[in-house]
């Protein structure tokens, strides 16, 4: 009965499977929730959904599909076709039921009848609520909108920077970021180690033997090179939240700053003062390729100041961005470039495809998937 739920789901990009469907209509058959949409909800959200990620577009698949429905009038009519429920009654029922349904009107007569009663069930259920919930009598189920104006659980949309598709927030970019990790123990032994202690306390016959170890620390390595100025003034605050959040999910960082392209020269400021430009063979020579490399820009510029020499904006470089990009490529075995602007407009701009061939394809959104897909590439 709720195949068309289902497929509106599927629909919606979410990963549900046949198997979570049935899982769901056996806790509706014993009626863990009934004739109430918020319990509907949650059950379902439950039931079918895995991954946080996917909250956000449930809740707006569910409110969708469910859109100006108030009781479960409505949800018999949106989930039972008419067809569905004469082919099953019919299987179910004898060759007298049939004859006596039939003299009663049909099944048509009866499924209205059925209808009838539904809905005053349910109307007399939302008297008990409203009379219960307060004086004044205006109870309702929680969160769903009905005479004082309250939106549903599901139109709050309270998942929305977890979405797998949309540009992030300092917290989703360390979910994201964490993908990225090579824990070990480093360090002095500031943890307690349970099991250590359990374990040697019962070697010694039940002598408290407290034992201590060193705390898992991300031992990935990463540089990360940040496009500032120009095109890059749109993107200034979700690149500030990736930079918030890699400075705090990886121990071993190292931030510098480039406009436009990378050249002979970086900043680690992102003020770029030419005084305190540092070159970039001294980065090429000072970190090992055990180094992770992230480029974060929008790669929009003009061809030229990727592929000729004199090409930079700011100053005159002797060689392209091009060749310098190769030398970051044949340094360092993992380098990706996060791109902060849409990718479906990728393909109108030449200097993003030239970018993403230098990268060797590796050019990601920034996105929750887009940066999850760029972890799990760095990993590798």
């Amino acid at each position: 009965m709720l195949i068309n739920f289902f497929l509106a789901l599927k629909k919606a990009r979410i990963p549900v499977s046949i198997t979570e469907l049935l899982h769901l209509l056996e806790v509706l058959k014993v009626r863990l929730v009934y004739a109430n949409m918020d319990d509907f909800y949650y059950l379902s959200r439950m039931s079918l959904v895995k991954d946080e990620r996917h909250y956000d577009k449930f809740d707006r698949a569910f409110g969708t599909y469910f859109k100006g429905l108030e009781d479960l009038s409505g949800m018999m009519a949106s989930l039972i076709p008419d067809e569905f429920l004469r082919r099953e009654f019919e299987k179910s029922l004898s060759n007298k039921e049939l004859e006596k349904i039939k003299s009663l009107g049909g099944l048509e007569k009866l499924i209205e009848a059925f209808k009838r009663e539904v809905e005053e069930a349910v109307r007399e259920g939302n008297d008990k609520k409203g009379k219960g919930s307060g004086e004044d009598g205006q109870g309702e189920g929680k969160g769903e909108k009905g005479r004082g104006g309250v939106r549903r659980t599901w139109d709050k949309r309270d998942y929305k920077a977890y979405d797998d598709n949309v540009e992030l927030g300092t917290r989703g970019m360390k979910v994201a970021l964490r993908r990225l990790r090579k824990l070990a123990r480093t360090g002095s032994d500031t943890e307690f180690d349970i099991d250590g202690t359990i374990n040697k306390t019962a070697k010694s016959g039940g002598l408290l033997d407290i034992i201590m170890r060193p705390e898992r620390r991300n031992t990935v390595k990463v540089l990360l090179f940040l496009d500032n100025g120009g095109s890059m003034d749109a993107h200034v605050r979700v690149c500030e939240e990736l930079f918030s959040a890699a400075r705090s999910e990886f121990k071993h960082l190292e931030t510098y700053y480039f406009h436009n392209f990378i050249y002979d020269g970086v900043w680690k400021e992102h003020r770029r003062r030419l005084q305190e430009r540092i070159e970039t063979f001294d980065i090429l020579n000072r970190y090992n390729h055990e180094y992770k490399v992230i480029f974060v820009g929008d790669a929009t510029m003009a061809p030229y100041e990727i592929t000729h020499a004199g090409g930079s904006v700011e100053h005159w470089n002797e060689e392209a961005g091009a060749i310098w990009m190769q030398r970051v490529m044949d340094t360092y075995d993992r380098v990706i470039w996060i791109n902060p602007t849409l990718e479906e407009t990728w393909e109108y701009s030449t200097s993003v495809a030239i970018a993403r061939k230098l990268v060797d394809d590796q050019m990601f959104p920034l996105t929750v998937r887009g940066i999850e897909n760029g972890m799990n590439y760095l990993t590798k």
